[in-house]
């Protein structure tokens, strides 16, 4: 694939990297950490966040965040730490959420999303609810006293409402994947758009959003807002770029969501902006 040739600093927010067979996600294409790079360097993306695909759903993520932040050394990759936990998103009723709960020993504790905060080697962190539950209340305690971006995978079996109820508004930014309607639910998307007004620490990422019309309201209208993500490797990179590209917006809304917005949520991404 041809190198796409534009004027902007583009940091992706949104990139999978699977460290072995054993960790490979059941969606999507694997790609190896060196084809992933070339990938990104095809769509002129100069750094990228990355955390690791699902694992089995009683095994946890130890293993494979460890290998993520070692393969993503000497790369222009941010390793992000994945989450789990004992909650189920569709158990959130407000403030009095699960109360009895029973962590295993596979699910994240404060202990471990404190370790990694001091861990120079990740950058932040994601969730994928749906799949590997919403984490404890300490350990959310944990992620606002830590501060760092948590990126939360969004869609039809985690609405953008259940993760607001959860995660929103509580001292860390909260990226909601795919304008929050992964697999383009419209509906879901304008009501994640619609959210923004009301949350100031709540992002939304480009990954997965073909609408031009959902994408151009939301630079339009939210432009300090949204964050570019490639959903890398599921999309390769120069789509979700040209994805942007070719949107009917001022070239400052497009700075906005390749550079200024991802820089300023996970400050690594971009540290000589």
């Amino acid at each position: 694939m041809l190198e796409l040739e534009h004027g902007f600093r583009v940091a992706d927010v949104h990139t999978r990297l699977d460290p072995d067979e054993e960790a490979v996600a059941v969606r999507g294409r694997q790609v190896s950490p060196e084809r992933l790079e070339r990938e990104m360097h095809q769509a002129g993306v100069e750094r990228a966040a990355a955390s690791p695909g699902r694992t089995p759903a009683d095994e946890g993520y130890l293993r494979a965040n460890n290998a993520v932040a070692r393969l993503s050394v000497d790369r222009p990759l941010l390793a992000f730490a994945r989450l789990g936990g004992p909650r189920s998103v569709h158990r959130v009723v407000g403030p009095l959420v699960n109360p009895i709960v029973r962590p295993k020993s596979h699910h994240t504790t404060a202990g471990d999303v404190e370790q990694y905060a001091y861990d120079d080697r990740y950058h932040g962190f994601t969730l994928d609810p749906a799949h590997d539950g919403l984490p404890t209340e300490s350990v959310v305690d944990q992620l606002a006293a830590v501060g760092d971006a948590v990126l939360v995978h969004a869609g039809a079996d985690c609405p953008p409402d259940a993760v607001a109820d959860a995660l929103v508004d509580r001292g860390f930014p909260v990226v909601l994947t795919s304008f929050g309607g992964y697999p383009l639910q419209e509906e879901l998307m304008t009501s994640a758009l619609e959210m923004l007004d009301a949350y100031d620490d709540l992002y939304l990422d480009t990954a997965y959003v073909p609408d031009r019309d959902i994408l151009e309201q939301g630079l339009l209208e939210h432009p300090d807002r949204i964050l570019f993500g490639s959903g890398a490797p599921s999309v390769h990179p120069n789509v979700g770029v040209m994805g942007v590209l070719t949107l009917d917006v001022p070239e400052d809304s497009m700075r906005r969501v390749f550079t200024k917005n991802p820089a300023r949520v996970v400050p690594g991404l971009l540290p000589d902006l």
